[in-house]
């Protein structure tokens, strides 16, 4: 097998970073050495098959998108993004695993829903996958199927509070579901907003001839994602079950998570990027219909409340404890458009799986997180949560060969004609600018992105099959 040196980088850890190099055989890594180690006298660079240099930048384990929506059925339509088109664009942004979600719709069943999606990602992906499990219709037979999923590789299963009529599971459903959730070792995930609540505020406001963008964000007011993720944390604590709170928007949930945590209770949030740059007022409430890019579930919060800097905050103190995008891309033209003239039809979610590492960067650079924090958040802790670490999110040997190399020094600007790959007629992130560049990408030692050209190739990724969650992070 082929040997890669990845030599003058500086290593980036969750817990520390320093000058090493890195040796790659084949897939995996197998060892971190000082720079300029030697073998029987004779100098690395002049045995191994490959030598990257990376003077002056940092190595850093590939990301891991937690969160991602391809091809995912939605609103009358279908996430514009394929696994081959969603997972080219992860690995050009430096994410090297997706973990993206089977639906049950109801009267389906749990285990035909996944070959639908093994069936779908099989051959096309060009990073490594794996799946969450959606509940969408919790009954006698669906929760016998929980029982097989850890056997399949699946170590959690998602819940809504949220779209009654779609995949909307009530109290008595939650609790019957967490209950196995605690029995088999299912990490519980959950949509935690009031959807019957929210279904009439919808009505009242369309009543009244408010249709634009900005409504929805209106209709799903801070308050209904307060009180479901509190719900859903007292089920959580009633039954035992592990808790993972997913795309967390509001200060108040926030709030909510961390004094469960404060409790000792297993329970654990996400924030996307979205939620820490963008907002209501600027985005949402864009003219015309201009805000229908970013219209999304939870939906983007008030700037004037301050929820964007609590929650960068929350990720300082691991009141969150990371950052997935929640991709699940619309486009403007025949699918967005949908939408105009009654907000509640737009198809809900933004692309972001391209942007997530540079993103989280350009938070560094601005001093929000340190740069082992940028690592744990995107990467290790994603690892830990999910049942990958050790494999995934970590530089050391053993470990899969998922590495970026990042240049500080770099620049990048986002936008549909700038760096956008994602199967999109738009961009969420039109005009932002980056203090940093992902130069090179590697996917179990190949190396798929390299000084802003695609080696990649549909097939490449791989289904990883998760260990049980670990859930004290």
């Amino acid at each position: 097998m082929a040997t890669t040196l990845i030599t003058g980088g500086t290593v980036v850890s969750a817990t520390g970073r320093g000058a090493a190099d890195v040796l790659i055989d084949g897939e995996r890594i197998v060892a971190l050495l000082e720079p300029g180690s030697t073998v029987l006298g004779a100098n690395l660079t002049e045995t191994v098959d490959r030598v990257i240099d990376a003077t002056g930048k940092y190595v850093i384990p590939g990301g891991i998108d937690a969160h991602t929506h391809m091809s995912m059925p939605f609103g009358g339509t279908t996430a514009a993004d394929t696994f081959e088109t969603g997972t080219r664009a992860a690995a050009w942004g430096g994410t090297t695993t997706i973990i993206d979600f089977a639906v049950q719709k109801f009267g389906e069943r749990v285990q035909d829903s996944l070959q639908t999606w093994h069936d779908m990602a099989a051959g096309e992906c060009a990073i490594d996958y794996s799946f969450h499990q959606i509940i969408g219709d919790v009954n006698d037979e669906s929760l016998r199927a929980m029982h097989e999923l850890p056997g399949e590789g699946i170590s959690s299963f998602k819940l809504f509070m949220a779209y009654p009529g779609v995949f909307y599971s009530d109290d008595a459903q939650i609790l019957r579901a967490m209950q196995t959730g605690a029995d088999t070792g299912l990490l519980t995930m959950m949509h935690a907003e009031n959807g019957p609540a929210i279904d009439v505020l919808v009505g009242q406001l369309l009543a009244q001839g408010k249709t634009d963008p900005y409504y929805h964000g209106i209709a799903r007011a801070w308050e209904l994602e307060e009180e479901a993720t509190h719900r859903a944390i007292m089920l959580a604590k009633l039954t035992g079950a592990p808790l993972y709170v997913v795309h967390v928007s509001a200060k108040q949930a926030v709030a909510q998570l961390a004094a469960a945590r404060d409790r000792g209770q297993n329970v654990f949030g996400e924030t996307c990027p979205q939620y820490l740059y963008l907002s209501l007022e600027d985005q949402l409430g864009a003219p015309g219909f201009e805000g229908a890019k970013w219209v999304c579930s939870t939906p983007l919060r008030s700037k004037h409340d301050h929820h964007q800097d609590e929650a960068w905050q929350a990720l300082r103190t691991n009141d969150l404890q990371m950052v997935s995008t929640d991709h699940c891309p619309f486009c403007m033209k025949g699918q967005k458009d949908m939408g105009i003239g009654d907000f509640s039809k737009i198809p809900n979610g933004i692309g972001s799986v391209e942007h997530r590492m540079d993103l989280m960067y350009q938070g560094v650079v601005d001093g929000k997180i340190s740069l082992e924090r940028w690592v744990e958040i995107t990467a290790t802790t994603p690892a830990r949560m999910f049942g990958l670490y050790g494999r995934k999110g970590v530089l050391a040997p053993g470990a899969d060969a998922d590495v970026v190399i990042y240049d500080p020094k770099g620049h990048t600007s986002i936008g549909v004609d700038a760096t956008h790959h994602m199967n999109m007629d738009h961009s969420a992130w039109e005009g932002y600018e980056i203090d940093g560049h992902v130069d090179t990408v590697l996917s179990r030692g190949k190396v798929v992105v390299d000084d802003n050209t695609y080696l990649g190739r549909k097939g490449d990724g791989r289904f990883v099959r998760r260990d049980p969650c670990q859930y004290l992070i």
